[in-house]
């Protein structure tokens, strides 16, 4: 079985060096699905989006669905990152790159870490909005529920 990179961070990371990473020299890989999520501000108020996580706890729950997604669908390889901190409208927060011999694999497992990174990875987010304004925590989302639910069929 494969070993999946997952990194929690502050710093900006670049999807296509990682995923070139993930794919220099290998001939094995047919299909490589990447999703990066970015920082929206769907109303034109919010300053920033703050993220915060257990060090060491955070890297580990996700580690766990890492290694669940590996026992469901057969990858080739697997790159989790999820930042932390201050984030602004349009910066990257999440990535997700999944490899495997066939499209549908890649695809099943990159949105099965999705659902499990909006619904159960042990981040908590709290909306800035305004100049010096305090920030209001984000509750979660029902829809985000639903869509996670799926999996556990």
């Amino acid at each position: 079985m494969i070993a999946p990179k997952v990194r929690v961070q502050t710093d900006p990371f670049d999807a296509a060096v990682e995923t070139a990473l993930l794919e220099a020299g290998r001939r094995d890989i047919g299909a490589i699905v990447a999703f990066t999520g970015l920082c929206r501000d769907d109303d034109g108020r919010l300053d920033a989006l703050e993220l915060e996580h257990y060090p060491g706890m955070a890297e580990e729950e996700i580690a766990r669905a890492a290694q669940d997604a590996l026992a469901r669908w057969p990858l080739q390889g697997l790159t989790i990152i999820h930042r932390h901190g201050k984030i602004v409208p349009g910066e990257k927060i999440v990535l997700v790159i999944a490899a495997a011999r066939h499209r549908g694999e890649a695809f099943a497992a990159a949105e099965f870490l999705m659902d499990y990174l909006k619904t159960r990875a042990p981040f908590w987010k709290k909306e800035h909005r305004g100049a010096g304004a305090a920030g209001a925590w984000v509750e979660a989302k029902a829809k985000d529920d639903d869509a996670a639910a799926r999996w556990e069929k």
